[in-house]
């Protein structure tokens, strides 16, 4: 019985900490990061000051929280893994560019929020510059996957075409189908990468 109630409990905990976030996601992509209060969170996802201090310490632990249900919510990871079975370099790439849009269109005010958050807290800068480290190790285990089939450079030019500067220019200023950009990014990744 006790077990139940100790794993009750823990998705109680869990379902309150994905409510300050995903409260939180909205009012730091709305207000920014750096103005958003955990007062204002807090009456946003109506769950008392106190508890998210208590569940969160501070707004750069909701932030990672954010994070993780966002890569969760992406599934990059998955799509990423199932794009090393491709033989065809050239689809494999293509698959590529899928999960880095679904990255870019299930969280592209997470990254905006990231950079707001990096330049006023060194504790956040730490974990973005982490978090782009992961992503560069993850990536170059992706291209090595193509045993020599691609140009010198793959990894740098890979995150140069997939610079969330880019997306943003593109599907947001500019106004591109989401469509447009996947396809437009396919064709830069086949024609930039495979020798």
């Amino acid at each position: 019985m006790a077990v139940k109630e100790e794993s009750h409990r823990a998705r109680q905990a869990q379902a309150t900490k994905e409510q300050v976030a995903r409260a939180a996601r909205e009012l730091f992509a709305e207000q920014g990061y750096v103005a958003t209060t955990i007062a204002a969170i807090s009456e946003a996802a109506r769950i008392p000051a106190q508890t998210i201090y208590s569940a969160f310490g501070n707004k750069a632990a909701i932030l990672k929280e954010i994070s993780r249900i966002w890569i969760v919510e992406a599934e990059t990871r998955r799509l990423a893994q199932e794009s090393l079975a491709i033989k065809d370099p050239a689809e494999r790439l293509r698959s590529a560019a899928h999960w880095q849009t679904r990255q870019f269109e299930t969280g592209i005010d997470v990254i905006r929020i990231y950079q707001e958050a990096a330049r006023v807290d060194q504790q956040i800068a730490g974990q973005l510059a982490r978090m782009l480290k992961a992503r560069e190790q993850e990536l170059e285990i992706f291209l090595n996957s193509f045993k020599g089939q691609l140009k010198p450079k793959a990894l740098d030019l890979f995150i140069a075409c997939t610079a969330a500067e880019i997306y943003r220019t593109l599907v947001l200023d500019r106004h591109w189908p989401i469509e447009d950009y996947e396809r437009w990014l396919a064709d830069t990744l086949v024609t930039q990468l495979i020798r």
